[in-house]
């Protein structure tokens, strides 16, 4: 099964999240910068292992939008879940094909989207 990229730069937010993924038997890896993460998804071993995306929206250097724009340039088809604490943030990914909550997002929420972001079965 593919792997699910978590990137967030508040590490607390990507551990929870990657402990909600684990428990549920989801593997993915980390970035805590848009710039490493694009560079992971640019790469072959990158393309083989990751399936979905899931980023934060306010980060520093590179927000969510410009991440996303930025991949969509080479990967428009990857499945896309940004979660942010502001609930107005979802217009501004408009046309980006992504899939938008808001923080916090339901331990349960969170794995039933990767699952199927990921095309595995939604039963435990």
């Amino acid at each position: 099964m593919k792997q699910v990229l978590l990137l967030d730069d508040n590490i607390t937010q990507l551990t929870v999240r990657e402990l909600v993924l684990r428990k549920a038997e989801i593997e993915s890896h980390v970035a805590t910068n848009a710039q490493s993460a694009l560079a992971l998804l640019r790469s072959d071993a990158g393309r083989a292992k990751i399936g979905a995306v899931i980023t934060d929206h306010l980060m520093p250097d590179m927000d969510g939008i410009e991440f996303v724009r930025q991949l969509r340039a080479f990967n428009p088809d990857i499945p896309v879940i940004v979660i942010s604490g502001l609930p107005d943030a979802d217009s501004e990914y408009a046309g980006m094909n992504v899939i938008f909550r808001v923080k916090p997002c339901d331990p349960e929420d969170l794995i039933t989207l990767v699952r199927s972001a990921l095309g595995c079965k939604t039963s435990a």
